[in-house]
């Protein structure tokens, strides 16, 4: 045999084979690489020791993940949290700090001794009227008290989570895609704990809609609750406006629309009054002293505890005139 025709065969083997070891090294980096993002930027940069019997995570501080909260609801993904938040007595609405506040023992303990069915239907990105009002009429639900948190909700501003579900394409896919990731990185996380971070996460009990913190805070820097200097008085009564039309739209008593505010380190005191008074009706927000915020923003859990009991020392019997009266009695 010709020795030119056995060296080309010899070399053209060579070339065959070597690609091989290059594919393998760039599959390599490629799925290091996507890993390294989910670890970082994606659900595993949080930990899945929040996670509730029942429930899920609502936010994961990734910017790859973040918000699923708000699709859960509005394309109705966890169909418990639905059910439950249809069939509550009492109906909480507002934003994190609301939900921070009354996510403790004492708001559960209350309604536990009274047999009374509740939830927290607040969001974060200080969610407001604009995403619960048409989310209220999704859902339909069956309250016969509702608790205000006059925090900017009174506001038609669009938050960015609330602006891609109103305004953007495809947008329950991606939801969808968030849901299922939960399915992997509850079981991968709780097995392998070392393989997921610590970014800030929260999590949503589906029968009472109560939150739990998850993570490292150490980026937060707590602060004592004050009072914020007023702003924006040019816009109050557009506040006060939705405001009333919010109100008028609830099949309730005007006397179980209950109006609060959460405290934090810039509590919006005569804001929230004023609207109070546009309204007409009672602001319930007590005043204590040595609560603290965790970020200056929300109640730590020894504050959230003391203010939400002295919430329903006030509202209390209030909430339960409410739920005594007959059908009749609310028309």
């Amino acid at each position: 045999m010709n020795p030119d025709i056995l060296e080309n065969q010899s070399e053209s083997g060579r070339f065959a084979v070597k690609p091989l070891p290059y594919i393998m090294i760039l599959v390599f980096f490629v799925v290091g690489a996507y890993a390294y993002k989910l670890r970082t930027e994606g659900i595993f940069a949080c930990s899945a020791d929040g996670y509730p019997e029942r429930g899920y995570l609502a936010y994961c501080n990734a910017t790859e993940y973040g918000d699923y909260d708000h699709g859960a609801f509005w394309y109705g993904l966890e169909p418990e949290i639905i059910h439950f938040a249809t069939n509550a007595d009492v109906l909480f609405v507002g934003s994190s700090r609301m939900q921070f506040a009354f996510s403790t023992q004492a708001t559960g303990n209350w309604f536990a001794a009274r047999a009374i069915d509740y939830y927290l239907l607040g969001f974060s990105h200080t969610g407001n009227s604009r995403f619960l009002t048409p989310l209220l009429e999704k859902i339909n639900p069956q309250a016969k008290v509702y608790v205000i948190n006059l925090d900017r909700f009174f506001d038609d501003r669009e938050s960015p989570p609330v602006a891609e579900i109103l305004h953007g394409s495809d947008v329950r896919r991606h939801y969808s895609q968030k849901r299922l990731w939960q399915m992997l990185h509850h079981p991968v996380c709780a097995t392998v704990p070392s393989v997921c971070g610590q970014a800030v996460a929260f999590y949503r009990y589906a029968d009472n809609g109560s939150w739990t913190l998850k993570g490292s805070s150490a980026k937060f820097k707590a602060a004592d609750i004050g009072d914020a200097t007023p702003s924006n008085e040019q816009h109050w009564e557009h506040y006060a406006n939705l405001a009333a039309n919010f109100v008028s739209g609830l099949p309730v008593d005007r006397q179980c629309i209950m109006l609060t505010l959460a405290p934090s380190a810039t509590t919006k005191t005569v804001e929230a009054a004023a609207i109070a008074d546009a309204l007409g009706l009672d602001l319930i927000s007590p005043t204590l002293d040595g609560l603290r915020t965790y970020d200056g923003s929300h109640l730590d859990r020894p504050s959230a505890q003391r203010w939400s009991r002295a919430f329903f020392d006030i509202a209390g019997p209030r909430i339960r005139r409410c739920l005594e009266k007959s059908p009749a009695d609310r028309e």
